[in-house]
């Protein structure tokens, strides 16, 4: 049985704190909409230039989302604690061309078995963070 912490105050990231902690983990969940419904994938992904990068199979239901606006929420979570952080990208998500392929270092290796050959980039145009406490300050770059 996990014991119960004391409560702590959370405490509001900037958006440079916030995509370096977005960055520092490979697992998220997007939230789009499809067939009218909201819906959540867990996937993992790459920090590219403040966009995040993920891959999916060819008729995946995320690539409903492409054209809309997402959320892509990541968080760390320690085990006998309470949510260390989370943060929230809210942003576009369109498709990566072949031709936009190349620009890209790395690319997620998807964790779903299959063809993975779409790439969705989601540009974030809102990026809200918080933690708790200051059990991250030494954590984050100055």
């Amino acid at each position: 049985m996990i014991e119960p912490t004391s409560p702590r105050a959370p405490w509001e990231l900037g958006r440079a704190e916030s995509l370096t902690l977005l960055g520092s983990v490979r697992v998220g969940r997007v939230v789009f909409t499809h067939q009218a419904l909201p819906t959540i994938r867990p996937v993992n992904h790459v920090l590219h230039d403040g966009c995040v990068l993920v891959r999916t199979h060819p008729g995946a239901a995320l690539l409903s989302a492409i054209g809309t606006v997402v959320a892509y929420e990541a968080d760390l979570v320690r085990e006998g604690d309470r949510i260390a952080w989370s943060v929230i990208a809210v942003g576009y998500a369109r498709r990566v061309g072949d031709r936009e392929l190349t620009r890209f270092r790395a690319l997620p290796q998807s964790w779903v078995a299959g063809e993975t050959t779409e790439v969705i980039r989601i540009d974030p145009e809102l990026v809200t963070g918080f933690a708790l406490d200051g059990e991250l300050a030494a954590e984050l770059p100055a």
